[in-house]
């Protein structure tokens, strides 16, 4: 949630910044809600007081009746206001939820998609002098995967993975956590992006897969059931990505400066329902309901936490680079961040066989935003108490990256260079 105190501050900049984000938010109607339930709570704390004084004037002996009739009086009005207050504390609640987190002034305003901007584009797409295959071919050619049995057994978009490319996963895996370990790699990245924050290494994580409601509607990041699986005998939720078991970890707690900043790099298996995706993302891998992922989650001060969203967006391109793979770097738009975002960052991957640029990575900063309703704060130093900052990011998503490595990678007779970064892992092999 945004900061009522902001609003109350910034009336006109929240409803034109919400509306950049395609949010129609009533906030004259908050405001309203917003001066009611402070004068509700004034009048109930005068009640409480106005009860507990004659609570202690009937103490010893026997009480007046006046006391008694007055008592009674106290007692049903008080029961009045504060249900009044409940009803009122209630739509207050659900309004400023329907308030968006305020873009940064650096993100582009925008209406659709189409108006995100393209930063930078990194590599040159290779010039095949044969038709690429897809993932999904190479995949059947070299017995890496079985779509048709998934199906069988599980529906579509479902697929056993095998062989090389369960290594090449593993590999990636092994990979990207040695790197996110490396004090020296992410020093050189802090320094050549001139940030001002430590080299603290990740911390490599395997969080739970399912989620209650009540935090999960808290971190801002659970969907509708459209798009995530519902565990319909309990109060759970299969996690739709790693940042949401990581975002809500510290739920309700308040941590000491000392610290943060808490970099996490969780793997995990995540599930969506992906309704109403077709075409060619049915095809290969790079859509599935179920995939794995390696997402970055960091906790930080808020004087930190735009410098943390810079740095996992290097690291981001560092991994790809280091990959070797084509990319561009979007500046998502106002429309396109998403509604807890204050700045959202793309990176897009060549995929030969469509010939187009596909998303692999996103990097969100939330602010304080999503901190708020999970009540994660940070104890300061100095005594005060704030809201932490709070950054998630895609490492690898590892169905997406490994489509683009078999796809770039691929020679005409049908082999696979494997990336040097990963050969290390993979037995010092060249090929798949």
């Amino acid at each position: 949630m945004i900061d009522i105190q902001y609003i109350r501050e910034n009336p006109d900049e929240v409803r034109e910044k919400s509306k950049q984000k395609g949010y129609d938010v009533d906030v004259d109607r908050l405001l309203v809600v917003d001066r009611d339930r402070k004068e509700l709570l004034l009048q109930v704390e005068e009640l409480r007081h106005r009860r507990n004084e004659n609570a202690d004037k009937m103490k010893g002996g026997k009480p007046e009746q006046t006391l008694i009739d007055e008592g009674k009086q106290i007692k049903i009005a008080l029961a009045e206001k504060e249900e009044y207050l409940a009803e009122t504390e209630t739509e207050w609640l659900n309004l400023l939820k329907t308030v968006p987190n305020m873009p940064l002034e650096s993100v582009p305003v925008g209406s659709s998609e189409d108006e995100n901007v393209i930063e930078k584009t990194i590599g040159t797409p290779r010039n095949f002098d044969f038709k690429p295959k897809d993932d999904e071919q190479l995949g059947n050619m070299h017995d890496l995967m079985d779509k048709q049995r998934a199906a069988k057994i599980s529906g579509s978009r479902f697929v056993y993975l095998k062989g090389d490319l369960v290594r090449l996963q593993f590999a990636i895996i092994q990979w990207v956590m040695s790197v996110l370990a490396d004090r020296e790699a992410l020093d050189k990245l802090i320094k050549d992006n001139e940030l001002d924050i430590v080299a603290k290494p990740f911390t490599p994580i395997l969080p739970p897969a399912m989620l209650r409601t009540e935090p999960y509607e808290a971190s801002a990041r659970l969907d509708a059931e459209e798009v995530t699986y519902k565990i319909e005998q309990d109060d759970l939720w299969l996690n739709a990505s790693a940042e949401h078991t990581l975002c809500t970890m510290y739920w309700n707690e308040t941590l000491p400066e000392s610290a943060l900043p808490i970099r996490y790099i969780g793997y995990s298996t995540s599930f969506r329902r992906e309704a109403g995706t077709y075409g060619k993302d049915s095809e290969g891998i790079f859509r599935m309901h179920q995939f794995d992922k390696l997402e970055m989650e960091v906790l930080s001060t808020a004087e930190t936490g735009l410098d943390e969203h810079k740095l996992m967006v290097a690291i981001q391109e560092y991994l790809v680079q280091s990959l070797e793979l084509p990319y561009r770097l979007i500046r998502k738009c106002t429309f396109d961040i998403g509604k807890p975002n204050a700045s959202g960052v793309d990176i897009d991957c060549w995929m030969p066989a469509q010939g187009a640029y596909r998303e692999t990575h996103t990097a969100d900063y939330m602010t304080d935003y999503q901190s708020r309703d999970l009540k994660i704060r940070v104890k300061r130093d100095n005594g005060g108490i704030e809201f932490v900052h709070t950054n998630d990011a895609t490492a690898f998503a590892l169905g997406r990256i490994m489509k683009s490595i078999l796809e770039n990678n691929q020679q005409s007779d049908g082999k696979i260079i494997i990336p040097n970064v990963l050969r290390p892992y993979m037995g010092g092999r060249e090929f798949i």
